[in-house]
């Protein structure tokens, strides 16, 4: 059964007396879900996903699309990117441009994408895209190479930031603007939303658009899994009504992601890369075979691992997947077709 494995028991959080320990006390203490976070999950006993055709691992590279969307004076903002690049630890320049940031991210959309383009589509890798509004319009020749290519292309919200501290009306305005831009540009909006660097209250800004199966702002599981988020509705009879909904989230990945390439102590070479994915790719797998199936996620960017050397790594590893059986290649969204039309949760039991 797909239902949260805490559900299923008497909650066992019961704290110490407060009173005992005036000093260290909190309204938390003892809880195992409390402000949207939830510690036990499945438990020890995961649901079968029972994947399409018995596949024992659901495998999902995401192209991340984020040149042209990054922090830079010429697009409105105060400073300039230092996430990201060749230059590890870069700090951003307050009220200045960075030449050096504003290049390494051109390399990606200019070369990188197409060297990653040509890879999966030569392999037949089916692929989803996290893609920045912004970014999309600035290279109309990318997006229809997606679209030509069949890849999902979700959304990465409309700039490349960090949300921690946006209002909710402005991250409200860029999520129904990238909405738009994807209908404009792709001709089909986005179902997928990854906002990437989120706040507390980004999902509920999610399901209150109303048009995304899942988000994958979590790191928290190697399955999709639902939660209930509260959203806010209004009319003129009724006036403001909060509902409860449940919410599909898949999983991201920030340890099988080329991102380690720019991080201190992370990937030196696309060997290394390579080696890392076929460890998490093995073991996954083997649990599968043992009766416990799993998805992994392999991030990618443009400007990191579209460089050459860095690229090898990454042809070896398709070869090596491809070369394997009890693998479904998938995008996200047909992971969350797949969720929703098997472990959709119903008001009495956690399964559809």
């Amino acid at each position: 059964e797909t239902r949260n494995y805490c559900t299923a028991m008497a909650n066992p959080g019961a704290s110490e007396d407060t009173d005992a320990f005036p000093l260290s006390s909190h309204p938390n203490d003892g809880k195992s879900e409390y402000g949207g976070r939830d510690l036990i999950g499945y438990g020890p006993k995961p649901p079968d996903p029972k994947w399409p055709n018995g596949a024992k691992l659901a495998l999902n590279f995401v192209l991340n699309y984020e040149e042209g969307a990054e922090n830079c004076l010429l697009h409105g903002d105060n400073e300039s990117e230092k996430l990201l690049s060749e230059i590890v630890g870069a700090g951003a320049y307050a009220n200045q441009r960075h030449a050096n940031m504003e290049s390494l991210y051109d390399y990606g959309s200019r070369a990188g994408f197409w060297r990653l383009h040509n890879l999966l589509t030569k392999k037949d890798v089916p692929c989803t895209v996290f893609a920045v509004g912004m970014a999309l319009e600035r290279n109309p020749p990318a997006c229809a190479a997606m679209v030509e290519a069949g890849w999902e292309i979700a959304s990465h919200g409309y700039r490349w930031w960090d949300y921690q501290n946006v209002t909710e009306d402005v991250e409200m305005e860029h999520i129904r603007r990238t909405v738009g831009i994807h209908e404009n540009l792709l001709g089909k909006r986005p179902v997928g939303m990854y906002q990437g660097k989120p706040n507390v209250n980004t999902r509920k800004l999610v399901v209150e658009e109303g048009g995304f199966l899942y988000d994958s702002d979590s790191y928290a599981d190697d399955l999709p899994y639902w939660t209930n988020v509260e959203v806010e509705t209004s009319n003129a009879d009724q006036g403001v009504k909060v509902t409860t909904k449940p919410h599909l989230v898949i999983p991201y990945t920030l340890s099988e992601n080329d991102m380690r390439f720019a991080s201190p102590n992370g990937f030196s070479h696309g060997g290394e890369f390579f080696k890392y994915l076929k460890d998490s790719f093995d073991y996954l797998l083997e649990e599968g075979r043992d009766g416990a199936p799993k998805m992994m996620s392999v991030g990618l960017h443009c400007r990191l691992v579209g460089r050459p050397g860095r690229a090898a790594g990454l042809a070896e590893f398709l070869d090596y997947v491809k070369s394997k059986e009890d693998v479904w290649l998938c995008t996200r969204e047909e992971i969350a077709n797949h969720w929703h039309s098997n472990h959709y949760p119903s008001s009495e039991k956690g399964e559809k």
